[in-house]
């Protein structure tokens, strides 16, 4: 690609990506969403504008690792790893039903292997980053509530980044016997043990040759320097990249520097992710969900069915709760969206050949549907369970 199509493409991207971002904050949905639907506006389907390369590919897994970098670095892996019960019950089952939902949806629709794992796989994903803001603006983040759906949501993902490297794994060798899942699932998870146990040891040393340099962005340099060498090392291993990339985050959480490495790394960050989401959005063939063409009925059907069994699966997860007065139906809508961890997952499946371009649209709609109506919903449950707790009191 000469530098003038290069310079091009990116124009496009980051001016459609914002303002449809914006866009979809205007109408009260994540912004995700509206980048999301820029890539598709942008691709081949619709305005043709942007293509479908290894360039586009190569930038968008950098936005995708400082995604799951970001993330990692607002996780406090202390409150993480003494979560309550009830965040653990609700995650359990926010992993199994949708897992088994999707798996079983795929096997009744004549979809088997590993095109059927990762479906049930990306029906796992709960976006941490979308039930965090939906509840803030709601003002019950700090409810019981709120509390449980994201302890529940963190380690949703965090299994669900462990089953992603599995799927990876498979996808990569072909193999879908239990000793291999296992085998993946140890190497995963022991990449993750080893990379905080060492990256801990290393922290302090890095930091402080940091902090003798004068220069600007040393602190954001050496923090991007471990994201990545993180996610090397866990591509090296067998394992995701962006495990990698979600341990250096983890790592540094627990420094004691990470509002300024956060703000540092914002806007790069602001610069990369959003090619991650158009680029997911620039591979969707929309002509795929033509109700007109009756070649496109095996594609809608699995859209919409994985729709509703993508829903029920994570919803039901809230009645896992116990206790009086628990809002489950707010925390079950909690769990719903996807959003940008159900993306990643898409993505590799279509990197990896595992999803063909009609399951991959088919994912995406899922995606998109269930994070689309999570925020509804969350509105809809916290405003219902605000009156009645007026009405107790005023009885």
């Amino acid at each position: 690609m000469a530098l003038d199509q290069f310079l091009l493409m990116l124009i496009l991207i980051l001016l459609f990506a914002r303002v449809m971002a914006q866009l979809a904050e205007r109408v009260k949905q994540p912004p995700v969403l509206g980048e999301l639907v820029a890539g598709v506006i942008l691709g081949a389907s619709v305005l043709g504008w942007v293509p479908d390369n290894e360039i586009l590919h190569l930038l968008a897994e950098v936005g995708v690792m400082l995604l799951l970098f970001e993330i990692g670095l607002e996780t406090d892996l202390r409150a993480l790893l003494r979560v309550g019960p009830k965040s653990l019950i609700v995650a359990l089952i926010g992993i199994a039903l949708p897992f088994a939902g999707g798996y079983l949806t795929c096997l009744a629709l004549g979809i088997t292997g590993k095109t059927a794992i990762l479906f049930g796989a990306a029906f796992c994903a709960t976006s941490i980053g979308i039930t965090a803001r939906v509840l803030a603006d709601l003002g019950v983040l700090n409810s019981t509530e709120g509390r449980i759906v994201l302890g529940a949501a963190v380690l949703d993902d965090v299994l669900g980044l462990v089953i992603l490297a599995v799927v990876s794994a498979i996808a990569i060798k072909g193999s879908v016997t239990p000793a291999f899942v296992v085998q993946t699932t140890v190497v995963a998870l022991a990449f993750v043990a080893v990379a905080l146990v060492v990256g801990k040891m290393l922290a302090p040393s890095i930091l402080r040759v940091v902090d003798r340099m004068t220069v600007r962005g040393a602190l954001v340099t050496a923090a991007l320097v471990m994201a990545f060498a993180f996610a090397l090392a866990a591509k090296k291993v067998g394992s995701a990249a962006i495990v990698g990339s979600f341990a250096a985050g983890l790592v540094l959480s627990s420094i004691g520097r990470t509002k300024q490495i956060e703000h540092e790394l914002k806007p790069i960050a602001d610069f990369f992710a959003p090619i991650f989401f158009v680029s997911v959005g620039v591979a969707v063939n929309v002509r795929l969900f033509n109700p007109f063409d009756p070649a496109n009925r095996d594609t809608i059907q699995l859209a919409l069915l994985g729709t509703l069994v993508a829903f029920l699966g994570k919803f039901l997860a809230g009645w896992g709760v116990w206790g009086k007065g628990i809002r489950r139906a707010l925390i079950g809508a909690g769990m719903v969206p996807r959003g940008e961890v159900g993306l990643i997952f898409a993505t590799v499946g279509k990197q990896n050949g595992v999803l063909s371009d009609a399951h991959y649209a088919a994912l995406l709609a899922v995606i998109f549907l269930t994070t689309f109506v999570a925020p509804i919903l969350l509105s809809v449950f916290a405003k219902s369970a605000s009156s009645q707790k007026a009405a107790e009191q005023v009885a």
